[in-house]
């Protein structure tokens, strides 16, 4: 597993197995849970901003977590990107892309991963010089068998699946050669993180730091 400080030289894809999309309805959670997951071996953490305190979170993540690799997810808009920057996120993740969303992440000066569900939409970000991309929603989208079909012609892409994985499915995902990790909620339970059981968070984050162990 690559550390926080080596995260801007390795890929982004292979920090942990697994990404955990987090979604912080409460600030003060942000620092505990971030803790939580680093402990069991995920350390690279998507904020999603979905809620009003995300960014709140992220800034709050970046300052008191260092081992953290805290980044922004759910971005659609360029003032998305400044703003994530702003606080402290260390990459950045989209649903989907334009060419204007495109131009706000690469000048943002970190890592990033624009969501595709279509091969031409991979084939357009090969045409533009990116190769690592989040392919959302996994599951609905085709899942492992569009995946696998995905790495004949175009091997030079390389893919963070997301959506409607688990701990069951995730190591057929990671086993695809042009995956390089997962990203799911499975190791944050809404009734651990309403009870603030930051025990359960971070040993479901060691069971799934094990997942590429299986493969």
């Amino acid at each position: 597993m690559a550390s926080p400080s080596q995260a801007s030289r390795a890929s982004l894809l292979d920090i942990a197995p697994v990404v955990p999309v987090v979604v912080i309805a409460d600030a003060s959670d942000a620092v505990p849970l971030a803790r939580a997951l680093v402990a069991g071996g995920l350390s690279a953490i998507e904020v999603t901003l979905r809620t009003p305190v995300a960014l709140d979170a992220i800034r709050a993540i970046a300052e008191e977590v260092p081992d953290a690799v805290v980044g922004a997810g759910t971005v659609i808009t360029p003032e998305q990107v400044r703003q994530s920057v702003a606080a402290g996120a260390r990459f950045l993740v989209s649903p989907g892309w334009t060419d204007r969303l495109l131009e706000a992440m690469r000048g943002s000066g970190v890592p990033f991963l624009p969501g595709v569900s279509t091969t031409s939409e991979v084939v357009a970000l090969l045409e533009r010089g990116v190769t690592e991309m989040k392919f959302f929603p996994a599951e609905a989208a085709g899942g492992t068998a569009y995946l696998k079909s995905l790495s004949g012609p175009l091997p030079q892409a390389r893919f963070c699946p997301t959506g409607g994985i688990g701990p069951g499915n995730a190591p057929e995902y990671l086993s695809l050669p042009n995956v390089g990790c997962v990203g799911g909620t499975w190791m944050l339970p809404t009734d651990a993180i309403a009870a603030r059981d930051w025990e359960r968070v971070e040993r479901l984050a060691q069971e799934a730091s094990a997942l590429r162990a299986q493969v």
